[in-house]
């Protein structure tokens, strides 16, 4: 299992999914990849649960609560602070907004939660006790991190002034307009201009792919689960690749890892 011993600033450090049903959420993810919970944490932090992979923190579980109303089953994205009150600056300046200010979430870290240029939510942890992710590209593990963007001329530079990002061009024709956090095998998120096919009510949006041995029989045990597959697996130039929701509707990717 390739343990992650480390994040560089403005790299993906966490993902987590606010779910309107926990016990059929953990159910899923049980079932799909041999996940386990900690006990949720207390009352001032929502209940919230984090899940391991072979011992290793993984994702976290966030319950809907009343006052947020119909808040949609999605997979979030953090991205590495080094200083969330520097960051949260930076983003401002860099054109997006603030959602929720810095935050302590003592003893675990600082976050805050940012919309950036192109109006896609992304979240910020300065991490103390809780580093992120202890494992990655592995089956059940977060594998790659991908902003689907209406505004790929402001996202991208957006990330280079707000988060540091030092990016690589993958592609840049109205066919495919791609460029990544880092290059080759050291690029660890992907910026994908979906201008041309997003729908107008469909906000710019960050989408977490996880590792499967085997995406055909992942994607199959994803319905057995009570899920849905959207896009059924293929080949692709990086990879075989799915679309999946979850029972609850949470959508995500998979993509294969085997060796």
């Amino acid at each position: 299992m390739p343990i992650r011993e480390t994040t560089a600033a403005g790299e993906p450090v966490w993902t987590d999914l606010s779910s309107s049903d926990i016990e059929k959420t953990k159910a899923f993810y049980t079932g799909l990849f041999g996940w386990t919970y900690d006990e949720a944490a207390p009352e001032e932090y929502g209940g919230y649960i984090s899940a391991r992979l072979n011992g290793q923190l993984v994702a976290g579980l966030s319950p809907h609560h009343p006052e947020f109303g119909g808040v949609p089953n999605v997979w979030g994205l953090y991205l590495k602070s080094d200083d969330i009150d520097e960051t949260a600056d930076a983003v401002g300046a860099a054109g997006g907004q603030v959602l929720a200010p810095p935050m302590h979430v003592d003893p675990y870290g600082h976050m805050a939660i940012l919309s950036d240029a192109g109006g896609a939510a992304i979240g910020a942890w300065q991490p103390q006790t809780h580093e992120g992710f202890g494992v990655d590209a592995e089956h059940g593990a977060p594998a790659w991190f991908e902003l689907h963007t209406k505004d790929f001329a402001a996202a991208v530079p957006f990330y280079e002034r707000a988060f540091g990002w030092k990016t690589a061009v993958m592609g840049d024709t109205d066919e495919f307009r791609y460029s990544t956090l880092g290059e080759g095998d050291d690029a660890r998120a992907g910026i994908m201009d979906a201008s041309s096919y997003l729908p107008a009510e469909v906000p710019s949006f960050w989408i977490t792919y996880w590792g499967a041995d085997d995406v055909d029989a992942t994607a199959a045990k994803a319905v057995e689960l009570g899920g849905k597959v959207v896009t059924e697996p293929e080949d692709t130039p990086y990879g075989r690749m799915a679309t999946v929701e979850d029972s609850t509707g949470a959508t995500f990717k998979l993509i294969g890892v085997a060796d």
